[in-house]
Parts: structure tokens; sequence; C-alpha cells
């Protein structure tokens, strides 16, 4: 469990800390044609990862499989660069002026969220209430590393978007 603790507090801290980098004009500037701006990407992400919060508080069954056994598949989806995924309608961000200091303090709750999460549920049971396209039912451990690796993802766009910015 420290393991998971600490990776889940590595990379949602990294999120924090690549946002807070952008100065709040650029939070809210396209970067390149076809990008999202930093804002929305965040807002992205708070929808994408308050969203699997609830699901890993949510309503449980017993597990009748291995615990981690789509971690791998999860990994290798959401870690690969060069794979386009268009996003679900309810975590799509909106068109918006984005409040820095409010998207980096939603980002802090739900980071302290998962860790509370994580240090006092039982991560091998299965989260009933929310059904994945592709994944299926999801243990609480792979809705845990789902939020890791898909934060990752996002934080590595999330850097080339303060690159674009920063370039001169």
């Amino acid at each position: 469990m420290e393991k998971i603790l600490k990776q889940t507090d590595e990379t949602l801290s990294a999120l924090e800390n690549t946002l807070s980098k952008f100065d709040s004009t650029q939070v809210n500037t396209v970067p390149f044609k076809g990008s999202w701006t930093a804002g929305q990407l965040a807002e992205h992400l708070i929808l994408a990862n308050s969203g699997f919060l609830q699901v890993i508080n949510g309503a449980v069954g017993e597990t009748d499989r291995p615990a981690d056994l789509m971690l791998v598949q999860i990994k290798k989806d959401l870690l690969d660069a060069d794979a386009k995924y268009s996003s679900p309608k309810e975590i799509y961000p909106e068109y918006k002026i984005y409040n820095q200091a409010e998207l980096l303090e939603n980002l802090k709750q739900i980071r302290e969220g998962l860790s509370k999460a994580v240090t006092n549920l039982d991560l091998t049971r299965t989260c009933i209430s929310y059904e994945l396209p592709v994944y299926g039912f999801l243990t609480r451990l792979e809705a845990v590393y789902f939020v890791i690796y898909h934060t990752q993802r996002h934080v590595d766009q999330l850097k080339n978007i303060y690159n674009s910015l920063n370039i001169n």
C-alpha cells in the first residue's frame, strides 16, 4: 500500500506543480491548433478524477479475479503517447475562462481524497457503480491506477502546453 500511496501523491502533486508554473493568462491560452488550454486540461482531470473518486468510494462487490488483472492493459493504453482518445462528454471541459487557484484547490482536494481512500479502503473490492467501456468494472486498485496513469498522460501534455507557450 505504501507504493500506491506514494505513486498517487507524486502523480497528483506533479499535476498541481505543473499547473502552478503557468501564469494566469497562459492557463486560458490555446497553445496550438487542436489543443485544449491548460485550464481545460486541468478541468478534464478534475471531472475524471473526481468521478473516479466517487466510484472508488461507492458501492463495491466481491472480486472473482485477481485485483490487479487489468493494470498492465490500463497502463499500456493510457501511457501510449501516440494513442489518441476522444473524451467522453461527461468529462469534456467547457470552453471558458478558468481560475487557476480554483483548479488547484479542486486538484488538491481530489489528491487528498484519493490518498484517504488508498489508506482506508480495501482496494481488492470491485467497484460496481460504474462500468468503463473496454475495461468493465474495475477493482478499487485498478481504478486508483487508472487515475494515476490517466493523470500521468495529461501531465506530459500539460508540460507540452507549457513549453509551447514559453518557447521564446
